[in-house]
């Protein structure tokens, strides 16, 4: 898509009663992660109150009751931070998102209901500034053609064991620690929050299935045609091989092409949260299923099949001490073995919490020096000291 949302521009999020509820969990994720600036927070729910401490998030941001309590701190885009059931904007909500086009702003949402679309809200709009509907089908679409297999850097995809269990916060926690270790990295965002942290993606469930693969492929070499042999494309994920709603993994993987996976799993999961009687295969059985996926439709020539390099366990319900247990019942069903020099594969076992989401990271592949082993250590995680093998950290 167009990059309408420059990573420089001051935004006033509309947060309407989406504070402390899973409606706002757009504008949650933009405050967790965006790196631009974010000026101010409407919820009249919370006005004047401090934004850490509804949250938990620690950005020092305004809470204020409407646009015009905003405009002092100078937005130039008002960012719906909402995905209220059913995609339609509430009228408090719409009521800002005039006042901020008839001060000037500029308007971004990922909601369904196009807002370029309503008249109203277009006639306030003015002529140099813009109503971004970032959930619609690209122009151009192409089917898939596997084009994305011969770019030359690596391209990362979570994939997970559900949906809501971590896949972009894991991909952006990469994307931060890549960008700390100067690894050349772009982050493909893939639903409305990652594409709004962005600023450009594709926002797939807009797009007619039959393109989904073609959509990906496009965005995939978008970001990674730049990028030299050890750069990093991160893929942001959707839905689940194992929820019977989705249909998502599928077209990510041909899209992306992928030379590595990142599977991303809520610790202690057992079924699909939403569907109890649908049960979650065991890890291993689950990254077997899905290399063998990955390993179809490839062009010959084009490498190794994708492995599962990484695993994100999501123990944001779990205590530290469930939390570190979790870990090494999953490092033991997964039975990572030890490395070169007899070294167990544990030196990158590691715990992160961010924000109120704490994932424990699990890497295989000591031998090859696999991207996560060069990416996590450090502030990636509390790492296990007395197994920091050299044959993983030697390089930095």
């Amino acid at each position: 898509g167009d990059r309408m949302l420059r990573g420089d521009q001051r935004i006033v999020l509309l947060q309407h009663g989406g504070l402390d509820s899973l409606t706002g969990k757009t504008g949650l994720a933009m405050l967790r992660y965006r790196s631009g600036p974010v000026v101010a927070v409407i919820d009249p729910h919370h006005a004047g109150e401090n934004l850490e401490a509804i949250t938990g998030i620690a950005r020092d941001v305004p809470v204020v009751a409407d646009l015009a309590s905003a405009l002092p701190f100078k937005p130039e885009v008002a960012v719906v931070g909402l995905a209220p059931s059913g995609g339609v904007l509430p009228e408090d909500v719409r009521r800002d998102a005039m006042a901020a086009l008839e001060a000037g702003l500029s308007l971004a949402s990922g909601l369904h209901t196009l807002l370029g679309q309503d008249p109203q809200l277009r006639a306030a709009c003015r002529p140099d500034r813009w109503i971004w509907d970032l959930r619609q089908e690209p122009e151009g679409l192409r089917v898939g053609q596997a084009r994305a297999a011969a770019l030359a850097c690596r391209r990362v995809l979570a994939v997970g064991t559900d949906m809501a269990v971590g896949k972009m916060s894991a991909c952006l926690e990469l994307f931060s620690a890549a960008r700390r270790r100067g690894v050349a990295c772009r982050f493909v965002g893939t639903g409305q929050a990652g594409i709004l942290i962005a600023g450009e993606g594709v926002a797939l469930d807009a797009v007619r299935v039959d393109y989904a693969s073609g959509a990906v492929e496009s965005a995939v070499l978008a970001a990674g045609s730049a990028l030299p042999p050890d750069g990093l494309v991160l893929v942001e994920g959707q839905g689940s091989l194992c929820h019977p709603a989705s249909t998502a993994t599928l077209p990510l993987i041909r899209g992306t092409q992928p030379t590595d996976l990142v599977l991303v799993h809520r610790a202690d999961q057992v079924c699909i949260e939403r569907l109890p009687q649908i049960p979650l295969p065991p890890l291993r059985e689950l990254v077997e299923r899905t290399e063998a996926l990955a390993g179809l439709a490839r062009p010959q020539g084009s490498g190794a099949s994708p492995r599962v390099r990484a695993v994100a366990l999501n123990t944001a319900r779990l205590s530290e001490a469930d939390a570190r247990a979790a870990i090494l019942e999953a490092e033991n069903q997964l039975g990572f073995t030890a490395g070169p020099r007899g070294q167990p594969v544990l030196p990158s076992r590691a715990e992160v919490h961010f924000g109120n989401l704490g994932i424990g990271w699990l890497t295989s592949g000591a031998g090859n020096k696999s991207i996560f082993d060069r990416l996590m250590p450090d502030r990636f995680g509390i790492v296990a000291r007395k197994h920091r093998s050299q044959c993983l950290f030697d390089d930095g």
